[in-house]
Formats: C-alpha cells, structure tokens, sequence
C-alpha cells in the first residue's frame, strides 16, 4: 500500500515537473532555450495542418498575435516595434519549420504522422513560450542592448542547440529566430 502511494506520488511530481530546458551559464540561456522550445511545437502544428489540410500561413492569425505581443510589451514599457520583431522572426522561423516537415511527408507519405495533438494544445504551449520569452527579453533588456549581446547570443544558442540536440535545419531556425534579439 504504501509503495502504491509512494510509486502514485512520485508520478504525480514528474508529471508536474517543468520541461526540461537546456541549462547554461548565459544570460540569455532561457529566452533562447524557450525560443527553441517554441519552435519545436512547430512538428505538432505541422501533424495538425498536415491531417486537416491546414494552410501552413496564416497572416491574420499572425497579426493577431503580434499585435497582442507588441501591445502586451507595450504595457511592460518594452518597445513594442523591437518585441514584433523577435516575434515575427520567430513565427517565420516556425512556418519553415512546418514546411521542411511538410516537404518530407510529401516525399515520404509513410512517415507522415498519423495522430496529431488538438491545436488548442499546441496554441498554449505556444502561449506560455511567448510568456517566458516576453519575461526573459524584460529581464536581459541591457544585455539584449549591448555589444557583448552578439557573442554571447551565438554561443548561447550553440550551447541550446547541442543541449536539445537539434538537428541541422532546426539549428539554423534556431538562429534564424534570434537572428533580430541584439538590437542594432
């Protein structure tokens, strides 16, 4: 009985438990992390495209959201223009994403998923990166604004690629959504 309580507890903790997140000495470890954590949502809404016949681009739904973020950073008297810009990056980044995994089901039908989790599902973990993401750009405004910004983001993003062992083409969507976060 009390193993039973003790094997059910220990499920209930791990269950809780946050994602894991690619640890590191940077500054900027958990905005990127969550950026690459976000991006990787994009094989979930690429399933649900792919079995509804979704289009991939979604320019109002897009805007919607943008502006709900520049808004939102506005609020947090973040500039706004700088915010939609990360954002814009990262959802353009996330839209390749789903064509690259468009692209090889097209050319191999088999591997095409054939379950996908519900959108809604996809859109809250989109949410709460979003979230996390605001938050860190925040809290790094000053690193984000200055010269070492450049190096550090380099090295942080290789050191998030390797911890989630991202493959190529999600390495350089990795970088391409960040490409815009040392502000010019």
């Amino acid at each position: 009985m009390r193993s039973h309580m003790l094997t059910s507890v220990l499920c209930a903790v791990l269950l809780l438990a946050p994602p894991a997140r690619a640890d590191g000495a940077s500054s900027l470890s958990d905005l990127v992390d969550a950026a690459a954590q976000r991006l990787q949502v994009a094989d979930d809404v690429a399933a649900i495209k792919w079995q509804t016949g979704a289009a991939i681009e979604d320019p109002a739904r897009v805007e919607q959201q943008l502006a709900k973020l520049a808004t939102k950073a506005a609020g947090e008297r973040l500039d706004p223009e700088y915010v939609r810009r990360i954002f814009a990056d990262q959802i353009a980044a996330t839209e390749a994403a789903e064509y690259y995994r468009f692209a090889q089901w097209k050319l191999n039908p088999a591997a095409a998923p054939s379950t996908a989790p519900e959108l809604a599902a996809s859109r809250a973990r989109i949410d709460g990166f979003n979230q996390v993401m605001l938050a860190q750009i925040g809290q790094r405004w000053e690193l984000l604004h200055s010269p070492e910004c450049a190096g550090e983001l380099a090295q942080t993003t290789r050191t998030v690629s390797d911890t989630r062992q991202l493959d190529e083409f999600y390495r350089r969507a990795l970088s391409s959504a960040t490409q815009d976060y040392c502000a010019r």
